[in-house]
């Protein structure tokens, strides 16, 4: 591939964009797999414009994208160049994956393979375990030491384990999948519900895999400063339509637009990045996909399951939210998308002994 693509500021490429004053912050390398895709075209320029690390940070923008689709990803660099975004001093977009990997400290792993129509799950599963498996052991020989990594292909959850299990060097806490998606879906069904502005809607849960199993759980959430179930008072919506619509909401935007939820996706990367490194709000909690501990603190879920829990995040180190009722119902929808995840887990590892 043309390595003047490749080059970060400090090169002589066409690519350099601003090198950073001595007054700057030092960049902050962030890498965009799949790059050229719809999410990829999404978030890039969220990141550009400082919504995931914070608006004083300059990045370097690390894209990487398969060979086909190797012009598409020029143009988006080129489109980068154009913007001239403040923030980004520099861009390396390439084909090659150790070239993609070297340094980075954020790591948004959007690649994957599509599950196409009429395709079995096992078979999609088997052409990630593979992709997953290479791009970890990448990760882990050139990523800089405290790298962390977000998941966002699917299956996200699964994904994310087989990338954390191949690159043993990088510290379990630091590989994550993204379920920021599903809880702003669930804050964003409560404020249309309750016509209380989203901002003031926090502490839903979603429980689980990244699947129509995950649960989406308003038990212990807040409306405007009142419990969710109060302010919308029907209960048999929230047990039902409710989960439904969050659950189902990935399929309803690609029947209206043809196209997957790009747009929502990117933001909500940027928002469990941003939240992570930066630390949650006093009082709020997030929904992060995280490998379980085991045991009471994390809620009985079998330990090694990379399953979402409602976290709070404090100097870039995520804790699991202690001590929350856990009503009978909430138990059986928990278990139920464990057991999904458990399922995913042997199959990955049947694919990977067979490799």
């Amino acid at each position: 591939h043309n390595s003047a693509l490749a080059a970060p500021w400090y090169s002589t490429s066409s690519f350099s964009l601003n090198p950073p004053t001595s007054s700057m912050v030092a960049p902050v390398h962030v890498m965009i797999t799949g790059a050229a895709g719809q999410i990829g075209y999404a978030l890039a320029p969220m990141v550009c414009r400082g919504a995931m690390l914070g608006p004083d940070v300059p990045v370097v923008l690390h894209l990487l994208d398969i060979a086909p689709a190797e012009a598409a990803l020029k143009g988006v660099a080129m489109e980068l160049v154009d913007a001239a975004y403040p923030l980004l001093v520099g861009v390396v977009a390439t084909i090659d994956v150790a070239e993609a990997c070297k340094g980075v400290d954020v790591a948004v792993m959007v690649g994957g393979f599509p599950r196409g129509p009429g395709m079995e799950r096992k078979e999609v599963m088997g052409k990630n375990v593979a992709i997953y498996k290479g791009q970890a052991s990448a990760l882990e020989e050139h990523a800089a030491p405290g790298c962390k990594v977000v998941v966002v292909a699917n299956p996200a959850n699964t994904n994310a384990l087989i990338l954390s299990n191949y690159a043993p060097k990088i510290p379990t806490k630091n590989v994550t999948c993204l379920t920021r998606l599903d809880h702003n879906r669930a804050l964003g069904q409560v404020s249309q519900k309750t016509g209380v502005p989203v901002r003031d809607v926090k502490n839903c849960i979603i429980w689980g895999n990244h699947s129509s199993t995950q649960y989406p759980d308003v038990n212990h959430g807040e409306a405007g400063g009142v419990p969710i179930r109060e302010a919308i008072g029907d209960d048999a919506y929230l047990n039902g339509e409710f989960i439904a619509t969050v659950q189902q909401r990935g399929a309803a935007i690609i029947a209206a637009r043809k196209l997957s939820s790009a747009l929502s996706a990117a933001s909500s990367v940027c928002d469990h990045v941003r939240d992570w490194v930066n630390g949650t709000p006093a009082g709020t909690w997030v929904s992060m996909g995280v490998v379980s501990p085991g045991g009471e603190g994390a809620y009985g879920i079998e330990a090694g399951l990379m399953y979402s829990f409602p976290v709070t995040c404090v100097g870039g180190e995520w804790t699991i939210v202690p001590g929350l009722t856990i009503d009978e119902r909430s138990r059986g929808l928990m278990d139920a998308t464990a057991a999904e995840l458990k399922e995913e887990k042997a199959m990955a590892e049947e694919l990977i002994a067979a490799m």
